[in-house]
């Protein structure tokens, strides 16, 4: 009986539960309906907040920023509000369409030019030197101061003849400058090897540019031969490269004359030439700083007229092949190689005067060499071609100009005053 009474109470107890535990279900599915509701809300709300007037001018359309960029004044003039319209930035092509090239001078017999770079493609060598108004031009064929390049663009090459042929730059009016590490006179057999591949490229490159001249630095001893020695070297050198090519002159450059450097003097190149089988395509370049330091005066009327007369004594001037115009800013006979701008250091404008009326050196490339300014230098340039072309048919002799020289021997007063204390 107590057992039976147990159970039904067991049961009613369970019965009073149950509606509690249904109570609760429904309580935690309106919860759920609840949150998903606010979920949704949320969302939609989200969706309808419309962007406020900042967000419009940072994420606005282009029509609305031009609009706010320029607004019309009441006299009917545009004002510019905010940040001024964005200058586009020309290209290089958008300049040269646009600025007019020097004048270039026709009917002459002198061809004055520069050295000018071939950054960008050897081509655009043309285009820099009808900046300045150049009538010539000397050119590096790659990087002078590494031992590889890589090799010269097809299309690049083909504009650069298309650019020579349009502008009328013949190719004895070019002079190439071989690479600075070149020594074809160093007795060590494998390193005078690697110079002449060097040597050698250079060459095949004037080739496929169509250019018949290439300068270049003779070379030095080293220390470790005799200078007959590294001219026989230089010469053997120059004849097994001239039978490797078949059109380019080798042009050999006077230097100014410092350690064991080979070529200082006339007699040295003459040597050279002596040597080379082919006399056809040999030549020489005077480079009148290097002449200066060499001690081969060119200030006074008698000064020049003797030093070219010792140049056509030992080599002649049938293998003049070219000159390179600089002052110095050293003395004569100083030996160290220091070019100045025209008419600004020791060697003084008289000298270019008489250069730019001597008919012995028409018809040859006559290439600036002189220091640039770091912003501009074809300008530099361009006034130098005009100061040179303004000295022909000049006669009265120019004062030298001795600025220079008080400037310098001032400088050596006082850093031997500070080398004593």
């Amino acid at each position: 009986m107590l057992s039976l009474r147990r159970s039904e109470r067991l049961c009613e107890i369970r019965k009073e539960e149950s509606p509690n535990k249904n109570v609760k279900k429904e309580e935690k599915k309106e919860g759920k309906e609840r949150e998903e509701t606010c979920s949704t809300n949320k969302k939609r709300k989200r969706k309808d907040i419309k962007p406020n007037k900042k967000d419009k001018e940072v994420k606005g359309t282009k029509e609305n920023y031009t609009k706010k960029k320029a607004a019309k004044s009441e006299d009917g003039e545009t004002k510019l509000e905010n940040k001024p319209e964005r200058v586009e930035k020309k290209s290089r092509k958008t300049k040269i369409t646009q600025d007019m090239f020097a004048k270039r001078l026709s009917n002459i017999t002198k061809y004055v030019g520069a050295h000018v770079s071939i950054s960008g493609g050897v081509q655009n060598a043309i285009t820099n030197s009808l900046f300045i108004g150049g009538n010539a031009f000397a050119i590096f064929l790659r990087n002078q101061r590494r031992w590889t390049a890589p090799p010269l663009d097809r299309k690049n090459i083909e504009a650069f003849r298309e650019n020579c042929l349009q502008h009328n730059y013949a190719s004895k009016f070019i002079l190439p400058h071989g690479s600075y590490l070149i020594n074809l006179g160093n007795p060590d057999q494998e390193k005078r090897e690697k110079s002449y591949q060097a040597f050698l490229e250079d060459l095949r490159r004037c080739e496929l540019l169509g250019l018949t001249l290439y300068n270049f630095h003779p070379g030095s001893t080293v220390g470790n031969c005799t200078k007959e020695q590294s001219i026989q070297h230089i010469a053997n050198c120059i004849n097994r490269a001239l039978k490797e090519t078949s059109n380019v002159t080798c042009v050999i450059e006077n230097m100014a004359g410092s350690g064991n450097i080979i070529g200082s003097r006339f007699e040295e190149l003459a040597d050279i030439i002596s040597r080379v089988d082919d006399k056809n395509r040999v030549g020489v370049c005077i480079d009148t700083c290097h002449a200066f330091a060499a001690g081969y005066d060119l200030r006074t009327n008698k000064a020049y007229e003797e030093t070219m007369q010792e140049f056509s004594r030992h080599i002649g001037f049938q293998y003049l092949r070219g000159m390179h115009l600089n002052d110095s800013e050293t003395e004569l006979g100083s030996l160290r190689d220091r070019h100045a701008n025209i008419g600004k250091g020791h060697i003084g404008l008289e000298a270019f005067r008489l250069i730019m009326n001597d008919d012995r050196l028409n018809e040859i490339p006559l290439i600036l060499e002189t220091p640039i300014g770091p912003d501009d230098e074809l300008s530099d340039y361009h006034k130098e071609i005009e100061l040179l072309y303004g000295l022909i048919g000049k006669k009265s002799p120019i004062a030298t100009n001795c600025v220079k020289t008080h400037i310098t021997e001032k400088n050596k007063a006082k850093r031997k005053s500070k080398k004593s204390k």
